[in-house]
């Protein structure tokens, strides 16, 4: 490196220095307390007493740890792959050359700038028994039940899994019709030529097209089902008994209501190491097809 080419990147960094201090103080120097934290019994009443990895075995040998870990895994499972598909067949429907394109794409993208206090209070209103939304259409339609969609199980997690696609599909989708619009015309006219059907058309040059964007889509919908916990706080609270808590509202509880922000710590640590995991797997992956 000559000087002039050293001289010409000095100038760069008076504009890049706010940044980077702002990024050392906001999110190094917290990720480096937050460690320490973790390897103290601390909180906000005694003085901290240092445990070394305590906290960690604790952690390991905890049920309810193991439990709510399970249950936010088994959100990524569900919204993940669902909400690729759905985001997929939106994005395609939005980009459909016809009069009604306009409205698909403002109706779809418009959930996802609603904040989570508002769905959730959406969601809770269709989904009260006797007098919800929801319950009232199913009894227009001849189906004699009152489902109540807050106290089972597998009801809870139906809510809590479509709330949050209505919610947040609109982005993935808009994410989708950016790459479907960046595919040149010529290659469906090209296949028009040689006799390719829709479906054809579809398989061999849409969907090749959209598989970079598809696994990025991927990685984020991951890391960010895994870290959900507004909309389930507001909804349903983790019930019932547990059943839909997840990793996120254990750490908040365990830090801010019991007031041991130290095994909190330790838990937020062991969530930032499985997503790091996953998005150096994800990116090793990427890395290998595309080589």
């Amino acid at each position: 490196m000559n000087k002039r080419t050293w001289m010409n990147d000095m100038k760069a960094i008076p504009f890049l220095l706010p940044f980077f201090i702002a990024y050392m103080l906001f999110t190094i120097v917290p990720i480096f307390k937050g460690l320490e934290m973790s390897l103290y019994d601390w909180n906000l009443v005694r003085k901290m007493e240092f445990v070394g990895l305590q906290n960690y075995v604790e952690m390991f040998n905890d049920p309810f740890f193991w439990q709510t870990l399970w249950n936010t895994t088994l959100f990524v499972l569900l919204t993940t792959p669902t909400m690729v598909i759905l985001a997929l067949g939106l994005a395609l429907l939005a980009n459909l050359n016809t009069k009604w394109k306009t409205f698909f794409r403002s109706s779809f993208f418009l959930p996802s700038i609603l904040s989570v206090a508002v769905i959730s209070f959406l969601a809770i209103f269709m989904l009260q028994p006797y007098n919800g939304l929801v319950n009232t259409v199913i009894q227009m339609f001849g189906i004699n039940a009152e489902p109540f969609w807050m106290a089972d199980k597998t009801l809870a997690w139906v809510s809590i899994v479509v709330v949050t696609l209505w919610w947040s599909v609109g982005f993935n989708m808009i994410l989708f019709l950016t790459s479907l619009q960046e595919i040149p015309d010529s290659y469906y006219e090209a296949s028009e030529i040689d006799g390719a059907s829709r479906w054809e058309q579809f398989r061999y040059i849409t969907l090749p097209q959209l598989v970079p964007i598809g696994r990025v889509i991927i990685l984020l919908q991951i890391l960010a089902s895994y870290k959900v916990f507004a909309q389930i706080l507001l909804i349903t609270g983790g019930g019932p008994g547990g059943s839909t808590r997840p990793l996120i509202q254990y750490i908040y509880e365990v830090g801010f209501t019991q007031n041991n922000l130290g095994y909190a710590a330790t838990m937020s640590y062991a969530l930032f190491f499985i997503l790091l995991i996953l998005s150096i797997l994800q990116l090793k992956n990427q890395r290998s097809e595309g080589n």
